[in-house]
């Protein structure tokens, strides 16, 4: 939609749709069509002051194409794999390992796809650049490159709370609440949990942070987002200044 939007020349602003919900409601705006979304819309944009955002890369749009159509076909195998435990009928295991070896074909295509676009402007020097950092292989940097095009261009701060790993307060009155992270774009948050998890076994230092998270909060999950986080900060540095991991 957005490429479509550019190649017509109309300018467009991307925001989430659950904040544009709730815009509408706060004005008392409850009934729910196209020509009342449109002048919410419309009214939400003059409010906030939104500027347009920049004209989408046709290369980086084929690439998230890409990698979610991978990330589904993954998850269908995945599924498949589990029904395969589940199933004693041989006709029926039969029918699965078929759906499975077919999925397999699909995901190596798809892949092998990804892999040309990868060779497209500077994506090849990104990818082989976010990969040396430790915990972040292959799959964690198409997920940045395709999901995260802003990568080496946000602060520490926007790069945390954009990859959905940036705590937020849950306080009232004198109730502390215990901070959680939420929001951002939940692809890169699961590749970044799943980095976390070999740089915590592959990096010294990023395992001392994490025994340390933990050693505080008493929560292993916490002390994982934790170096998720410090990880995005560090990929986000490598990007904008174009070196690799040291």
């Amino acid at each position: 939609m957005r490429l479509c939007l550019a190649q017509a020349g109309i300018a467009f602003a991307r925001v989430n749709p659950k904040t544009a919900r709730r815009f509408a409601e706060a004005r008392g705006r409850l009934a729910k069509t196209d020509r009342i979304d449109a002048r919410s819309l419309s009214h939400m944009g003059a409010m906030f002051g939104l500027s347009a955002d920049a004209p989408p890369c046709p290369v980086h749009e084929r690439l998230a194409a890409l990698a979610r159509r991978r990330d589904q076909l993954v998850d269908a195998r995945a599924s498949e794999r589990r029904h395969l435990g589940e199933a004693f009928d041989p006709a029926v295991r039969a029918d699965i390992e078929a759906m499975i070896a077919i999925l397999g074909e699909r995901i190596a295509a798809i892949e092998s796809a990804i892999d040309e676009q990868m060779q497209s402007g500077n994506l090849a020097e990104g990818a082989r650049r976010l990969a040396s950092a430790p915990g972040a292989g292959k799959v964690t940097a198409l997920a940045l490159l395709a999901h995260m095009p802003e990568l080496g261009t946000l602060s520490p701060k926007a790069a945390a709370s954009l990859a959905g790993l940036a705590p937020f307060n849950d306080d009232s009155g004198k109730r502390a609440g215990r901070r959680r992270i939420k929001g951002g774009r939940p692809r890169v948050r699961k590749a970044l949990y799943m980095a976390a998890l070999g740089a915590i076994r592959a990096s010294s230092r990023l395992r001392t942070f994490y025994l340390a998270v933990k050693a505080r909060t008493g929560a292993a999950k916490a002390a994982i987002i934790a170096v998720a986080r410090k990880l995005i900060t560090i990929l986000n540095a490598m990007q904008r200044d174009k070196t690799d991991f040291r």
